[in-house]
C-alpha cells in the first residue's frame, strides 16, 4: 500500500509518500513544494496542483492523507489561504480517483509519537529515526507530511492484513 502525506500551505506544501508492505514501512518520496510568493494566488495554487498530480501520476499511491484544517481565531485570513489550497487537493483527489482521509494534527502526532502535543521539532526527530534519513535535511512541511502518512499506517495497519 502506498500512502501519500500532504501538509498543504501557500508557502510551502509539505508531501511524504511512503510505502507500507509486510509490517514495514519504506520512504519513497518527501519534500516541498513552494510556490513563489510573488506570483498571483491562482499560479501558486496551479503549481502544488500541477507538482502534486505528476507524483500522483508517478507512484499511483492508494491513499491521500490530508491535514484537517485549523485556524486559531486571531488569524481568520489564515484558514481562509488554506483552504484555496486544501481545495486543490480534494479536486486532486477526485480527478485521479484517489481515497481522501482527513487527520487533525494532534491525533496523527498520538499515533506516530505517542502525545499529541509534541512539536514540529520532535516529529521531524521521530520521522527521521523512521526511515533513518539525516535529521537536519528534512524539512519540517515535509516531515509533517510523512508524519500524516506513518499515522494513518499505524491507525489502520490491522486492517491491511
Amino acid at each position: 500500500m502506498k500512502v501519500l502525506g500532504i501538509d498543504p500551505g501557500l508557502k510551502a506544501t509539505g508531501y511524504g509518500l511512503i510505502q507500507y508492505e509486510s509490517s514495514k514501512v519504506q520512504l519513497l518520496e518527501t519534500g516541498t513544494i513552494e510556490p513563489k510568493q510573488k506570483d498571483l494566488i491562482q499560479n501558486r495554487i496551479h503549481k502544488v496542483h500541477k507538482l502534486l498530480d505528476e507524483l500522483i501520476q508517478q507512484y499511483n499511491p492508494n491513499v491521500l492523507v490530508l491535514e484537517k484544517l485549523y485556524a486559531h481565531y486571531k488569524h481568520p485570513i489564515t484558514a481562509s489561504i488554506l483552504g484555496h489550497v486544501r481545495g486543490v487537493i480534494c479536486l486532486l483527489c477526485a480527478q485521479r480517483n484517489l481515497l481522501l482521509v482527513e487527520y487533525s494534527v494532534k491525533r496523527i502526532r498520538k499515533a506516530v509519537l505517542g502525545n499529541g502535543n509534541a512539536s514540529k521539532v520532535q516529529v521531524r526527530k521521530v520521522v527521521a529515526n523512521i526511515f533513518n534519513v539525516d535529521e537536519k535535511k528534512l524539512v519540517l512541511d515535509a516531515s509533517d507530511a510523512l508524519a500524516l502518512a506513518v499515522g494513518y499506517v499505524r491507525m489502520h495497519r490491522g486492517s491491511f492484513t
